[in-house]
């Protein structure tokens, strides 16, 4: 089994302009790719290093209407930084959000396209994540998701609670896949979706690992895009995912 967390995937109607505002925000480098695409990923970076899970921006015609229940959460080393990245943010055009949740200190912000995503205060668990400290998932049974995710990335529990789920790449460094229940999830509106990618690249290799994800407990989400490189599933809760092969 290889399958590795590759980038976290974001909608906009102006992938370019949402690409700088992320690299700029995040310190790392921007590149376009195909025509509708923008990558960010950190300076220097090389996959498969799981630290470097880069951020995918796509162009869609009417982002509004895509409803996933993911988010970036992003770190910081101290109260002085949390509260300098919040106003450089804002400068650079993100927008309050909301309160965000009382038992998790965070500022929550919207991206200038109103992807949703945190700051949070310092905490030593994130110490060492770089830019991202987290990538969080809104679902009702983190017990549930934390098995089939760490199952389906083989990656390590770290803190699991009826409330609460953490997991991070088993060699222990990039960001950590978060779970936290919440009600009323069809309320949510996050834009983001998680990409996999399998070792080693090729079409055999996404082929076996689309089907031992089914075993798992995935389930097929888009069987009539079937001309793509890429696999669309959804989770135990519904939560797509794409596992990406080459072209």
């Amino acid at each position: 089994m290889a399958l590795q967390l590759f980038e976290v995937n974001l909608k906009a109607r102006d992938d370019l302009a949402l690409g700088r505002f992320w690299a700029e925000a995040l310190g790392w480098s921007v590149s376009g790719g195909e025509p509708g695409a923008t990558s960010v990923a950190p300076v220097d970076s090389a996959w498969p290093d799981p630290a470097a899970v880069r951020v995918d921006v796509i162009a869609v015609p009417d982002p509004e209407t895509v409803a996933h229940r993911a988010h970036i959460e992003l770190a910081t080393t101290s109260a002085a930084h949390h509260a300098e990245l919040v106003e450089r943010l804002k400068a650079l055009g993100a927008t309050p959000a909301g309160a965000g949740r009382s038992d998790r200190p965070r500022t929550v912000l919207a991206d200038p396209e109103g992807n949703v995503f945190c700051v949070l205060e310092p905490r030593e668990i994130y110490r060492d994540t770089g830019a991202i400290a987290a990538v969080a998932v809104d679902c009702a049974d983190p017990r549930a998701m934390a098995r089939f995710w760490g199952e389906a990335m083989d990656w390590t529990l770290h803190e699991v609670t009826d409330d609460h789920a953490l997991l991070r790449s088993a060699r222990g460094v990039g960001p950590y896949l978060e779970f936290l229940r919440t009600p009323h999830l069809k309320d949510t509106r996050h834009r983001a979706h998680l990409d996999l990618a399998p070792l080693p690249f090729d079409r055999r290799r996404q082929a076996a690992e689309v089907a031992r994800l089914e075993a798992l407990g995935a389930t097929p989400a888009d069987a009539d895009r079937d001309d793509f490189p890429w696999t669309v599933l959804a989770d135990p809760e519904g939560n797509e995912f794409c596992v990406l092969g080459p072209a």
